[in-house]
């Protein structure tokens, strides 16, 4: 059995000494530039900077907003409130929906910038996740899809449900990794999927699945059974990025466990990655895998934010890698509920991706060879042995042409 403990022993290479919320020698004080919304109810919710050219894209309440550098506003773009109800699926903009509408808010759930096509991907919570793709410079509107299925991306009315990867291509249409949490209704939303990002922001193909058959589609739905055994079971993305072959996103999710003497069980977290290569259209790549860490025999296991950078020369010396490896830093906080009580109670770990592929790839072999077991809880709502999962190892890469079968450790 591969457990969390074994998986931080391998993968954790340093921890702050110190909590987060210990007090630090002040520093002397300097001005800060400030910019605030237009509207009391305008929460910001998600931030990206263009880096070409510094401005910055602000998701917001009923607003996106396009700024300075120094903060100053340069366009705004109103993307609600307007009349919708979470229940009228699909939305009332495509088929007469008999449940009563009120005015809602349109929460920004996604905010991405389409270097490629020079647009703004804003995704937000009003009928049913649609996304407005919109000009960088000035934020006119280029296109609106909404009167397909797989236009409607998430149908959580709450920021940070949602988290997309875009990958990018110089001689094909781009793709875009969708991630999101999907409130109880498996069956209208996946929870991972990989879409289309045509050059046409009006094109009938946008956000289509990038492969989909009778059979094989490019996306993962929880199965309903779950749902059984876990009423509110979902998943929760912290963080998404790209790095070499791989796709990954970072997550919370919810198992049910046996306290040490008790022979009830109770709801915890768990903190995993998931990983899948980019070219595989029908997602046999699929791995997650635990993650967490601990200092000084503390475990830290309920992940909070997420951020993936390059080494720098400084770093890198202390690691032992290349200035250039991929570094992935992360905030844990203490127990396994899915709010964290305190910064008092977090830490700042540090992963090399590179430690934690070859990990994978050890686990990988290992499950060929039989053993331990695949941990299908959420997807098949049982654990499958590694030997009656699989015959054996393959000696291809583990990405296409020759994709190898992934899987969910225990």
């Amino acid at each position: 059995m591969w457990k969390w403990t074994c998986l931080v022993s391998h993968l954790l290479l340093s921890t702050t000494v110190s909590p987060l919320g210990r007090q630090q020698p002040p520093h002397p004080k300097r001005p800060f530039i400030t910019f605030t919304g237009e509207q009391a109810e305008g929460n910001f919710n998600h931030l990206v900077v263009d880096e070409r050219t510094g401005h910055i894209y602000l998701g917001a309440v009923n607003r996106i907003y396009k700024l300075s550098s120094d903060l100053k506003v340069l366009v705004t773009h109103e993307t609600g409130p307007d009349d919708d109800n979470p229940k009228c699926y699909p939305p009332r903009i495509v088929q007469t929906c008999n449940e009563p509408l009120t005015p809602t808010n349109n929460i920004n759930k996604m905010l991405l910038i389409d270097y490629k096509e020079n647009r703004l991907i804003a995704c937000g919570s009003l009928y049913q996740g649609i996304c407005k793709l919109l000009r960088l410079d000035d934020l006119f509107k280029l296109g609106e899809p909404f009167h397909k299925k797989e236009h409607y991306l998430s149908g959580v009315n709450e920021s940070g449900s949602v988290f997309g990867v875009i990958v990018s291509y110089s001689n094909m249409d781009d793709k875009l990794f969708i991630a999101t949490a999907v409130d109880g209704k498996p069956e209208y939303f996946p929870t991972i999927s990989s879409r289309k990002l045509t050059k046409n922001s009006e094109a009938d193909g946008m956000f289509a699945y990038v492969f989909h058959d009778e059979f094989v589609a490019s996306m993962i739905k929880i199965p309903s059974d779950t749902f059984t055994i876990i009423p509110d079971f979902d998943i929760y993305y912290i963080y998404g990025f790209s790095s070499g072959n791989f796709v990954y996103f970072l997550t919370l999710q919810p198992e049910m466990i046996s306290p040490p003497g008790s022979t009830t069980k109770e709801q915890v977290y768990t903190s995993k990655l998931v990983r899948l290569c980019k070219e595989d259209t029908a997602f046999n790549s699929y791995v997650e895998v635990p993650i967490g860490c601990e200092k000084n025999g503390v475990e830290y296991r309920l992940l909070q934010a997420a951020y993936l950078s390059k080494a720098g020369a400084i770093l890198a010396r202390s690691l032992g890698v290349g200035p250039e490896d991929d570094i992935l830093f992360t905030v844990f906080s203490k127990g396994q509920k899915r709010k964290m009580k305190s910064l008092d109670e977090s830490a700042l770990c540090i992963f090399v991706l590179k430690n934690i592929n070859d990990r994978i790839k050890d686990r990988l072999q290992s499950c060929y060879r039989g053993e331990g077991s695949l941990d299908l809880a959420w997807l098949k709502v049982k654990d499958i042995p590694c030997s009656s999962a699989v015959s054996e190892a393959p000696e291809h890469p583990p990405c296409p042409p020759h994709v190898q079968t992934g899987f969910i450790f225990r």
